[in-house]
């Protein structure tokens, strides 16, 4: 059921899992205080966040993130960007080609479920997605409440797995895992815990994916590989997850912390343009506060 705030602000709750809409306001526009604690609140209680019909630049997009951290930087070397050199804060997520050549990071087909940024020692708190061209079918992005998965747990498994780590790995692929006995020394990757409070709730999530976690540490591989299989089936059961269609002017917010993502295929021969940028993690996770 909607509500509207005292703010002028309404929000739509869009699915049991978790995700809302919030209408009456341009993002455009600087935001005051009553206005930024609104969705912050809305933020912490609904995870995914979806304001449609927002026409941003890149500034403005920068300009709205910014009220609820510090800007984040890239992790991706310069030199190992599709869009070039100038882009630290943004990334354009994108197939349309140039000489051939993407535009953007991310192009083409489905992506499994995965954290921003799981593989460094601080991930980023929060994602901004803003939609600016979108196929006619496809490229849908499903976001699983990491709360629910947590509370899913067999009590079993949570007693064993409590205190542990996951390592996270990523090499730039969007499905399919990576060989962890191969060298890792050029690629990202950093453990950690399976269980994460969130400071921003104070509420445990588990924080495991299939596309970047790739063994829990301190156990045997077929054992790691078993549990984590078990988690992931978890993470991605249907009633955990909310399915977001784009529409061009969505500007999507997301706790990584608490929720993972997944992107649904789409056409190849249909142009999809995305603008991300993120805020910055306030510290390494941690399993207690």
């Amino acid at each position: 059921m909607a509500s509207t705030l005292e703010s002028g602000l309404t929000i739509t709750p869009l699915s049991a899992a978790c995700g809302a809409e919030i209408t009456g306001i341009d993002l455009g526009d600087a935001l005051g205080a009553d206005a930024v604690a609104a969705i912050s609140s809305a933020w912490r209680r609904y995870i995914v966040l979806v304001f449609p019909g927002q026409d941003l630049d890149e500034a403005a997009q920068l300009r709205f993130a910014a009220n609820f951290g510090r800007l984040g930087t890239r992790s991706r070397p310069t030199d190992n960007r599709p869009e070039g050199a100038g882009y630290d804060r943004i990334m354009l997520v994108s197939n349309i080609r140039k000489d051939g050549k993407p535009i953007g990071s991310l192009p083409d087909g489905e992506m499994w479920f995965h954290h921003d940024m799981c593989y460094v020692p601080v991930p980023h708190k929060g994602t901004f997605l803003y939609a600016i061209e979108i196929p006619d079918t496809g490229g849908n992005t499903r976001f699983a409440d990491m709360y629910k998965a947590y509370d899913a747990l067999p009590p079993a498994l949570v007693e064993k797995l409590k205190g542990r780590t996951a390592l996270h790995v990523y090499d730039y692929v969007m499905t399919g895992k990576i060989d962890i006995d191969r060298d890792l020394g050029n690629i990202q990757h950093h453990s950690q815990p399976i269980f994460v409070t969130n400071p921003a709730s104070g509420r445990k999530a588990l924080y495991v994916n299939r596309l970047m976690t790739a063994r829990i540490d301190g156990l045997k591989r077929g054992e790691s590989e078993a549990i984590l299989e078990q988690l992931f089936d978890i993470v991605e059961r249907p009633e955990g997850v909310f399915e977001h269609e784009w529409t061009p002017g969505d500007l999507v917010m997301w706790d990584n912390l608490c929720s993972c993502h997944a992107r649904t295929d789409f056409p190849t021969d249909q142009r999809r343009l995305l603008r991300r940028c993120t805020v910055q993690g306030d510290g390494p996770l941690r399993e207690n506060p």
